[in-house]
């Protein structure tokens, strides 16, 4: 019985050959394929030999096992290469993992991974790496409780995946997309994930987030105590929440479309207790929140940088939990917000620094025609006080009766109205020259600060939040 083709550098088959393998596979595996997609692919009865093909392959092979549709678990303790060829599909029949991933310098691409178990406990899913300097690519991974689970891994390589989780599962009972668990210098790129619970980055750092598509999830991106990360021109479209920092310092968002996180909860990008941070050039649009802040910079002697935004059309641009302050926000575009600064206690967010912003609602004039309002932007809550306060009146926010009351206020203030913030530079126009392209800010000392607006810079190729150069011994960087 021939059940594996095995190509290696010493190993050259001519066609008649590789007619023969294809013919003694079909007849051992009783199978019929349709097409190129395992999806559609039928088995008579399934291939159950992959684990004993992999047992046989010696450190460096490439195995390419006829297409088909084949059963796992299986465990892979090899630097090898698996490659289904789009035509392999393994099933782990609903139980366990589908891919047990125990090596350094290993290679999993173009398989279809499906089915695995249901418990959270063991984290079941379509691959659990325990490895370093691996590379996962091209592959699916459906009907997957979790779909790439990262322990204690460092230096691997994530990319061009499709991810989703069990179609059956309410969201909070789907499991991860991505896991990464006390793992570092991993790159995670190009990966689309579809109705998976979250990407979550857990006591990781030095890792690297670029060029996802992240959807129909409940945190899009989840950071808890993990520093110096780099999050890159990611797409995060309809999750509960698109990013959110989690007592982790230092991590860099830029390039980001973080679009409808909609719902009682929905924010663009949240913060809790995070610090020394850089958010920019990112577009936060149509969300409940675009940004929301929670004691935010927590550290002592930090700021949070927050520049080169756009924060429209969502229902609040930026909100405080209180007046914290720490936070620069400048040369950032707000525009057809309900309200674009809202703090969720009766304060202003005058503790913070507001530059060089545009304000679609200012009302002042540019005399010098230099592109910035003569007069500060000075916006004062008058009636909005009520659900500042009274957090239930929130919910007649924008209703008739309430905007009346801010215009009477407005007219005759019988209160002193709270001074929310003061841009002392605001632009007129939403095309200008921003600030933060000229020379770096000194005013802050942040140590591990690296960006070119303050004085460094961050190459997403060797580096991420920190100067740490990337290990490639295996050259992983270089699988196409």
């Amino acid at each position: 019985m021939i059940s594996l083709i095995k190509i290696t550098a010493n190993h050259r088959f001519p066609v008649a050959v590789y007619s023969l393998l294809a013919i003694g596979a079909i007849t051992c595996g009783s199978y019929l394929l349709t097409g190129n997609n395992p999806q559609k692919a039928y088995a008579a009865s399934r291939l159950k030999n992959l684990q004993t093909l992999i047992d046989r392959s010696k450190q460096g092979d490439i195995l390419t096992p006829p297409p088909g549709i084949y059963q796992g678990p299986v465990t892979i303790n090899k630097a090898i290469t698996l490659d289904g060829q789009n035509k392999v599909s393994i099933d782990a029949g609903g139980k366990g993992s589908v891919i047990y991933l125990k090596t350094n310098g290993a290679v999993l691409k173009n398989l279809y991974l499906t089915n695995t178990g249901a418990q959270h406990n063991d984290i079941d899913a379509g691959i659990q790496v325990r490895g370093d300097f691996n590379v996962i690519k091209n592959n699916t991974i459906t009907e997957s409780l979790f779909g790439i689970d990262l322990q204690q891994s460092s230096n691997n390589v994530i990319r061009n995946n499709m991810i989703s989780s069990k179609s059956d599962a309410t969201l909070g009972i789907r499991g991860d997309a991505i896991r990464l668990w006390y793992s570092r210098n991993n790159r995670i790129e190009k990966n689309k994930i579809r109705n998976s619970r979250d990407i979550v980055v857990w006591y990781s750092a030095d890792n690297v987030i670029a060029n996802n598509d992240v959807a129909g999830g409940r945190y899009g991106l989840h950071f808890m105590y993990s520093k110096y990360n780099l999050v890159e021109n990611n797409s995060f479209y309809k999750n509960a929440v698109g990013i959110f920092l989690m007592y982790s310092d230092s991590v860099v968002i830029r390039g980001n479309r973080v679009v409808q996180a909609l719902g009682a909860a929905g924010v663009g990008i949240g913060f809790k207790e995070a610090s020394n941070c850089d958010i920019h050039d990112n577009d936060i649009l149509y969300n409940s929140t675009g940004l929301y802040l929670d004691l935010s910079p927590f550290q002592p002697d930090t700021t949070n940088r927050i520049y080169r935004n756009k924060i429209a059309y969502n229902d609040l641009g930026v909100a405080f939990l209180n007046d914290w302050p720490g936070n620069h926000f400048k040369d950032n575009i707000f525009s057809s917000n309900s309200h674009h600064v809202s703090v969720s206690s009766f304060a202003g967010a005058t503790h913070n620094i507001w530059e060089g912003n545009y304000w679609d609602d200012y009302q002042g004039f540019d005399g010098d025609d230099n592109k910035i309002g003569d007069s500060p932007y000075r916006p004062k809550v008058y009636a909005d006080r009520l659900w500042m306060d009274v957090k239930p009146a929130a919910f007649f926010r924008g209703a008739p009766v309430l905007s009346m009351l801010d215009f009477l206020e407005r007219l005759a203030p019988f209160t002193t109205p709270l001074l929310m913030l003061e841009d002392k530079k605001p632009r007129v126009s939403r095309i200008f020259k921003p600030f933060t392209n000229a020379a770096s800010d000194k005013s802050n000392g942040n140590a591990g600060q690296t960006l070119k607006t303050f004085g460094g810079a961050t190459n997403a190729n060797t580096k991420s939040g920190t100067s740490m150069k990337r290990l490639d011994p295996f050259n992983i960087d270089a699988v196409k």
